[in-house]
């Protein structure tokens, strides 16, 4: 569980911060005096539950709630406050909880263990690469259209090497095979790369792609994907490896090859009882 705690003043910060690392011991915590800080944190990283002091001079805590529903839909919003008053501009935003401040250290627990989006709901990954067959990307059931055709195959190439962080010299060998000249590719990846960034970006998927300088990987505990889901459970996976493998790209082959001797061995051994 990812927390969020944002209150400009110290006292009150340090107070709730140490409430929910007692409470919630293994839980990542972050805490912020400034809501624009808090705002930028949450950009980059996933946020499950925020407690938000209302009364804040950069952003008011209903806005910065605003903003962090936007970034997820599915985060907990409990409000701080001295006063009653912002109780109804809580509940057009759905928050999770509203707590009175003076009644700090007895509610905190109580929110807590009721929220409104449990941990349960992050069975539920937003993107999905379907590998068998066509590749595909989607995202909220709908398939990802991005600006150039090759961005998407970048994507099928670090799915392909399984989390695993891929050279910029290795996605152009699988994207062209060597084919041209290797400068004038190098140009176009990085056309490719800020395209992929820009696309994810717009659909508030920031933390999918791990970039390292000169590399890239995919965040596979972040998605869904039939490949990694059989790979990991084989016969008792809910999706089945049928012989075809994103078919509509070459480089694949040899793992194509690979995958042809797992399945071939699992149903051996199943002829063998």
């Amino acid at each position: 569980m990812t927390i969020l705690t944002v209150d400009d003043e110290r006292t009150s910060l340090d107070l709730i911060t140490n409430l929910v690392k007692e409470l919630r011991p293994d839980a990542e915590c972050y805490s912020f005096d400034s809501a624009l800080s808090a705002l930028a944190k949450a950009r980059e990283t996933e946020i499950d539950v925020a407690f938000l002091d209302v009364n804040m001079p950069e952003l008011t805590g209903i806005d910065l709630g605003k903003y962090l529903i936007e970034l997820n839909p599915y985060t907990n919003i409990i409000f701080l406050t001295e006063h009653k008053e912002f109780a109804f501009e809580a509940m057009q935003i759905h928050a999770s909880g509203y707590i009175f401040k003076p009644e700090l250290k007895v509610r905190v627990g109580k929110e807590l263990d009721a929220l409104r989006y449990p941990e349960l709901r992050k069975k539920y990954k937003r993107v999905f690469a379907q590998t068998f067959g066509n590749f595909e990307l989607f995202v909220d059931g709908e398939p990802v259209s991005f600006k150039y055709n090759r961005t998407k195959e970048i994507v099928a190439v670090l799915i392909n090497n399984k989390g695993a962080q891929t050279s910029n010299g290795e996605l152009i060998a699988s994207l062209w095979e060597d084919d041209g000249d290797p400068e004038k590719k190098l140009s176009y990846l990085c056309n490719l790369r800020q395209d992929l960034q820009n696309t994810f970006k717009k659909l508030k998927l920031e933390g999918i792609i791990i970039k390292q300088r000169g590399s890239m990987a995919i965040a596979k505990d972040k998605i869904e994907c039939d490949l990694f889901d059989w790979l990991e459970k084989k016969k008792e996976s809910k999706y089945q490896y049928m012989g075809d493998y994103m078919n509509q790209y070459s480089w694949p082959e040899f793992f194509h090859a690979e995958l042809d001797e797992i399945s071939y061995a699992l149903y051996e051994d199943e002829d063998a009882i």
